[in-house]
This record gives structure tokens, sequence and C-alpha cells, in this order.
């Protein structure tokens, strides 16, 4: 693993200003943002800039988000304490230490199998530990539900009822949907039935894919 020394802190602190400018209130976001290192997450080739508010790729066909997109899923989330988070999309796991770091309790599903070995053994190493699996997210994760929240970090063709049936009733999920480009969506539970959703705007993700990928 690499050194986190004042450089990259203070390149954190530079990213945390920037993520205050574009619109971030959430304390807690920012801590965990002005915590974590992010290079720590990134491939060798883009180290030089894993603090620039940019998407890079991270293998497997897949991206780390750019650290705007996932402080403002998250800030959509409303992270309390104890939290029980369900993240469909473990990817890098950079966006799960956020989640962990902000004391969510956190059930993250990947469904490449490169990715899912390399976050298992990773995340561990920098003390956070997350539940992880390996497996469809278009399923989610019944038999541990319900969530208080859940996130989907790609993009989802529509909103996948297995996933709404498994938010707590006053649960939260954030999700972008949409094939090419997506609209960022809030969606609350108010009963067995009921379901509310906001608009948040447009988003670019890879696209949430069915299935696992074996190789």
């Amino acid at each position: 693993m690499q050194a986190d020394g004042f450089r990259e802190q203070g390149l954190r602190s530079q990213l945390v200003a920037e993520l205050v400018k574009k619109g971030i209130t959430d304390q807690g976001v920012l801590a965990a943002i002005g915590k974590i290192p992010r290079h720590f997450f990134i491939d060798s080739a883009f180290l030089d800039f894993a603090y620039a508010d940019k998407a890079f790729p991270i293998g497997a066909g897949q991206t780390i988000s750019q650290p705007f997109t996932v402080a403002f899923q998250t800030q959509l989330l409303a992270i309390k304490k104890f939290d029980k988070v369900l993240e469909i999309g473990t990817g890098s796991g950079y966006q799960t230490a956020v989640l962990l770091e902000m004391g969510a309790k956190v059930y993250t599903i990947e469904r490449q199998r490169e990715l899912y070995q390399k976050v298992q053994q990773m995340l561990p190493l920098m003390g956070y530990h997350p539940n992880f699996f390996y497996g469809d997210g278009f399923e989610g994760k019944p038999t541990y539900g319900p969530f208080d929240k859940i996130l989907v970090t790609a993009g989802a063709p529509s909103i996948p009822e297995k996933l709404l049936l498994q938010l707590k009733i006053g649960g939260v999920m954030v999700i972008p949907v949409g094939e090419v480009h997506q609209r960022m969506f809030r969606i609350v539970r108010t009963s067995e039935s009921d379901f509310t959703k906001e608009d948040f705007g447009d988003f670019m993700f890879v696209p949430m894919l069915e299935g696992v990928n074996r190789s």
C-alpha cells in the first residue's frame, strides 16, 4: 500500500474545499472524503490525478466515480450512524469506505469477480470491514434486509422492484436510472406499497448489469 503523507492530505483538503464550492454541505461526507486516501483505490497510472474531481478506470470495464458523485449520492442518502446500508456495486471500494467512515453498517455486492477479490483484500487492510457479497445487484440481499438505505452505483435501466421491497418503511434509495445518460433519483418508501421519487438531474455511470462475471 502506498504512503499517505502531508502532500496527499493537503490534496484531500483541496478536494474537500472544491466539493464545498460545488454544493456539498453534509459535514459527515466532507470529513470522510477528507480522511480516506483515495489514491489507494486508483491504478498507479493515475496516481498524480487521484484527488482531481474525475472518474478513472479501475479494471473490468468499471470506474471509480468522481468524488463529487460519491459525495452527492452519499449526501442524498443522509447517512446516520448505525444505518444498515445495501450498496449495489462495490467497485474500487472507495464509496464503501465513505459509508463505513460515516458509521454505517454496509452490505456491498459486486458482480465482477476481479474487483470483488481485490477489494475484499484491500479494505480490511485499511481497517474497513463491510459485509462483502459476490453476486447480482438486481437481486439485492433480501435475507439481510430490510435496509435503512440502498445505494446503487451503476446506471440501472429501470428501478429494480426487488430492491424497492428491501427498503424499510421510511428507508431511502439513491439510484441513477437510464440507458446511456442517467437521472439521479432519491426514492423514499412511505408505506408497504407507496414510494415517493425525487429527481436530482443528469449523471453518467457505467451500466448496471444482471448476473455475475466470473472472469
